[in-house]
């Protein structure tokens, strides 16, 4: 999903030999790029301003030009950067995968599962505003989640090998459909939500055996 913005760094850990594991506090980078995406979420790009943002992390609106230059970079480091975690964090489970097509498979819906329920409001910004995007980072986008498919495709082509390659793509891209309801659904829990939407992909997919 030129110049790419940074992406968003993950929390860190850190272990010491005499402390448990800590994950590190967000960077108030990442604090304001996480309210961003819910007040953009919820009140849409132009209804939210600068101040607006400052606000929800404790600093002055203009306080916020030291991280960002403005909401335009905002939202494109959110829509770049979450096209990015997705392609390089599926990169990762095919490598801990083994070669094992079956373990892949249910690696991907599960770190993609994660991600529909964790990030809810980048899916809301991605179908509401990445119109928005200039042209550069638009392509940039579409440039990740191209990869972002073609690792699915892969891996669902080798576990249904009858299946042709526009079948196994439509697969894809109905089950990233499916998963990506979720800021349309009713709360169940995390724990059902994730039972459900698993058992989903895993039906999706399955229909290519017939």
């Amino acid at each position: 999903m030129t110049t790419t913005p940074a992406t968003p760094t993950s929390p860190t850990t850190s272990v010491s030999p005499t402390a448990p594991a800590r994950v590190d506090a967000p960077t108030r980078r990442e604090q304001i790029l996480k309210e961003a995406a819910r007040l953009f979420a919820e009140r849409g790009f132009h209804g939210v301003g600068v101040d607006e943002i400052g606000a929800a992390v404790g600093i002055s609106g203009p306080g916020l030009y030291r991280h960002f230059p403005g909401k335009d970079a905002m939202l494109a480091e959110l829509l770049v950067g979450i096209s990015a975690r997705l392609l390089s964090g599926g990169q990762l489970r095919v490598a801990e995968a083994g070669g094992d097509p079956g373990v892949l498979l249910g690696s991907l819906i599960d770190g993609h599962i994660d991600f529909a329920l964790d990030d809810r409001p980048l899916i809301t910004l991605h179908d509401r505003e990445l119109d928005r995007l200039k042209d550069e980072d638009r392509k940039r986008v579409r440039q990740l989640q191209r990869q972002y498919v073609e690792l699915w495709v892969a891996v669902v082509r080798e576990l249904y090998p009858d299946a042709g390659e526009s079948e196994a793509r439509t697969a894809v891209h109905a089950v990233f459909g499916l998963l990506n309801s979720t800021p349309h659904l009713a709360a169940l829990g995390r724990r059902p939500m994730e039972d459900l939407l698993r058992k989903l992909a895993h039906g999706a997919f399955g229909a290519l055996a017939g």
